[in-house]
């Protein structure tokens, strides 16, 4: 599986989250130790958010330790707001399409996890995403259907909803034509002004998110693992959790993911 991280606060240099700490997600693509795969070398990302509307995107395919690109990035750039990505593909094809996070407009997505047999029902995953938002559909990955699928739902407007719509759906074909398990999921997204998280699982295995709010930084960092093993403050997201970061303002909501209760 993936590992990511994300923030929100004070405008800090993106390596104070992604290369610096001792466990950084740098440090994580080859030495991840909360998930199956300890190895992350299918690509990588970041989306950030600068002075304009939009976020800054750079993806890549090689692993994120051996690209100095990647670290001449983050040691300049400064951001408020930023998602960054390391990939272990699940079965779709290792390319810079396919690396995260996916970006429409203001919006910025990234995922890790599975929906179960993906491959099964792919075709019918791409007809929920609307003619509208299809050329934004660059790749083949379960995470970008995703994310198409839920700003068709109302991102805009319910981000709760939306997500929790898309969500519903996938799982659904999953349960139909798929394979167990039907649903593991984190993911963060953004508007560019508030950092939102979600962790579910159809089962008792949801991949694992934590987050710790830092008074030296006055900002969020919101990860698949804890960023330094002498911070005994990080605080684990329970399954089954939607969360909302603004600043230093947390708002943990539950977060329904089969058909019944996202209609509800």
């Amino acid at each position: 599986m993936c590992r990511w991280a994300a923030y929100v606060g004070a405008p800090i240099f993106i390596e104070d989250i992604v290369s610096r700490p001792g466990h950084s997600l740098i440090h994580q693509s080859h030495c991840a130790t909360q998930c199956k795969s300890a190895i992350n070398a299918d690509g990588f990302g970041l989306a950030w958010y600068g002075e304009r509307p939009e976020p800054g995107l750079f993806r890549d395919i090689y692993p994120a330790w051996s690209d100095p690109n990647l670290r001449s990035i983050t040691a300049q750039v400064r951001s408020r707001l930023f998602l960054a990505h390391v990939r272990a593909s699940t079965g779709t094809a290792t390319s810079r399409n396919n690396c995260h996070p996916f970006v429409v407009g203001r919006w910025s997505f990234m995922h890790n996890g599975q929906i179960g047999g993906y491959e099964r029902f792919r075709r019918d995953a791409d007809m929920l995403i609307p003619e509208a938002l299809y050329p934004h559909r660059k790749g083949a990955t379960d995470s970008e259907a995703l994310f198409l699928i839920a700003l068709a739902e109302g991102l805009d407007d319910d981000p709760l909803g939306a997500m929790s719509r898309a969500v519903a759906r996938l799982t659904a074909l999953s349960r139909a034509k798929g394979t167990m398990p039907h649903l593991r999921l984190t993911a963060a997204f953004s508007d560019g002004e508030t950092l939102y998280a979600v962790r579910a699982a159809s089962d008792d295995f949801a991949p694992s998110l934590w987050h710790r709010w830092s008074e030296s930084r006055q900002g969020r960092a919101v990860v698949s693992e804890p960023l330094e093993a002498d911070e005994d403050d990080w605080q684990a997201i329970p399954p089954g959790s939607f969360c909302v970061f603004r600043g230093a303002e947390v708002q943990i909501l539950p977060f329904p993911c089969d058909a019944a209760e996202a209609a509800a």
